[in-house]
């Protein structure tokens, strides 16, 4: 009992229920349409038959006088489902016809009677039966009055039998709309159920919990791939805070120490060349330290989507030729040569801010690990395909274990061969999060896969481009 009350509570129920009533009336109200025009087509075509019927037996009258009437209404009542025939005198008794006997009152005035009337046949006489008939009365120029009419029983079984038929089909499918309209609220109910089930699990803090969808791709499909969306991405940005918080707690425990001991050896030296080298010291830990929290705020701005706003259409091709120029001279200091193939005019939504720095970052990297290559070449290259702008920025250096492709992209991870290079460990972490917010993708690739050392990094970054 407890079920069918939730399950009435259900919206999917209320709105069959209110259907279904709105059925139910229109149903009646078809019913008795339906039944009621029948019964007035059928009325008037008896009217029309009978107006027909009087034409002859006057013009019968006209041409063959009384005899030839008699004879006429003779012939006509002893034929298979004959109309009703009666010959009265002056008074209203009845001369002749196939009646027994007419409602009282019916032959005193000429012409159509207005509402049906009952009359008896002569096989009604031991058993007591009457009948219903409309009837049009004729009156002759000697007094005597003929009635013309036609029973009503086959088109009151015609009218009863189209009502029951209706009301039979309506109700085979009233009872098929209530038998379907519990099934889907059962199956909604179950539906609504599961959900429940695993938004419980969700709030006792299993976020890799989702959402059943059933694959037919209806409302509730569409809602919970949405709200499975956000959980991962939800899901995402918490294990990114944990990260964080693991990476935070290692990777600057160990440049706040040796800024302390630098700190302390300074305040302890009493030689004023000693104390300058040391508080050099420290103000480069000090702006490293400052570079790295910087890049987690730009990486935590970017993941929870507050640049999403300043998004607008950029010169992807610009901003690919300003950083190109900005990192050239930087380029040649390392005996690095940098080549850019870039189209004009590809254009693409966009912040240019950020994806400045994602490419300022894989520059960045390219000259960093580049240097002493066999091959110094450096290319930045860009090409537009459908509707894709691809930009590509290629290397010879050493390259990345291909089993590393993915952890690289972490916060803080560094190989240990970059670990005598400068650097934070974000620079990769920032430029995931940039596609990501462009709807875009980062691939990562070997240069020179055929090559045992400096296999290179190929990064490839696709954002959608604007349609031309």
């Amino acid at each position: 009992m407890s079920k069918l009350r939730v399950l009435f509570r259900t919206t999917a129920v209320r709105l069959s229920a209110l259907y279904l009533i709105l059925f139910s009336l229109c149903a009646i109200f078809l019913v008795f349409y339906v039944t009621g025009m029948s019964e007035r087509l059928l009325e008037q075509q008896t009217r029309d038959a009978i107006r027909a019927e009087v034409s002859q037996i006057e013009a019968v009258y006209e041409r063959a006088g009384m005899n030839g009437l008699l004879r006429s209404l003779e012939r006509r009542a002893r034929q298979p489902g004959a109309n009703l025939y009666v010959i009265a005198g002056p008074s209203g008794e009845i001369l002749a016809g196939n009646v027994a006997g007419l409602q009282p009152g019916l032959l005193d005035d000429e012409g159509w009677k207005s509402e049906p009337f009952h009359y008896r046949r002569f096989t009604d006489e031991s058993r007591g039966e009457s009948h219903v008939a409309l009837a049009q009365v004729l009156l002759l120029d000697n007094g005597l009055r003929i009635l013309v009419g036609h029973d009503l029983q086959e088109p009151e079984k015609f009218r009863v039998l189209v009502r029951q038929a209706l009301v039979v089909a309506l109700g085979v499918m009233g009872l098929g709309a209530l038998v379907i309209w519990f099934g889907i609220g059962r199956n909604a109910l179950k539906r609504i159920d599961r959900m429940s089930e695993a938004s419980t699990k969700i709030m006792a803090g299993d976020l890799s919990q989702r959402l059943p969808t059933s694959g037919s791709g209806d409302e509730f499909d569409r809602l919970s791939e949405s709200l499975n969306a956000m959980l991962g991405r939800i899901e995402k940005l918490n294990e990114g805070l944990r990260q964080v918080s693991d990476n935070i707690a290692h990777d600057l425990k160990t440049p706040l120490t040796r800024l302390r001991n630098k700190a302390e050896a300074a305040l302890s030296s009493r030689e004023d060349g000693s104390q300058s080298g040391a508080l050099e010291e420290i103000i480069a830990e000090s702006d490293q330290l400052i570079r790295t929290f910087n890049a987690l705020l730009m990486i935590s701005r970017v993941e929870a989507g507050s640049a999403v706003a300043e998004m607008s259409d950029v010169d992807l091709s610009q901003i690919v030729a300003d950083c190109v120029e900005l990192y050239e001279p930087a380029a040649e200091d390392k005996a690095l040569k940098l080549e850019a193939d870039v189209p004009p005019g590809v254009v693409i939504s966009g912040n240019r801010e950020l994806i400045g720095q994602a490419l300022g970052n894989l520059m960045d990297n390219a000259v960093k690990y580049a240097e002493g290559a066999s091959n110094p070449l450096i290319r930045v290259a860009m090409t537009k395909s459908g509707n894709e702008a691809v930009l590509t920025v290629a290397d010879h250096g050493p390259g990345i274990p291909e089993d590393m492709y993915r952890e690289v992209l972490k916060r803080f991870v560094r190989l240990d061969e970059s670990r005598s290079k400068p650097g934070t460990g974000l620079g990769l972490s920032l430029v995931e999060a940039v596609m990501e917010m462009h709807r875009g993708s980062l691939t990562l690739s070997a240069t020179d896969p055929e090559e045992k050392d400096g296999k290179g990094l190929t990064v490839r970054m696709v954002f959608p481009a604007r349609a031309t």
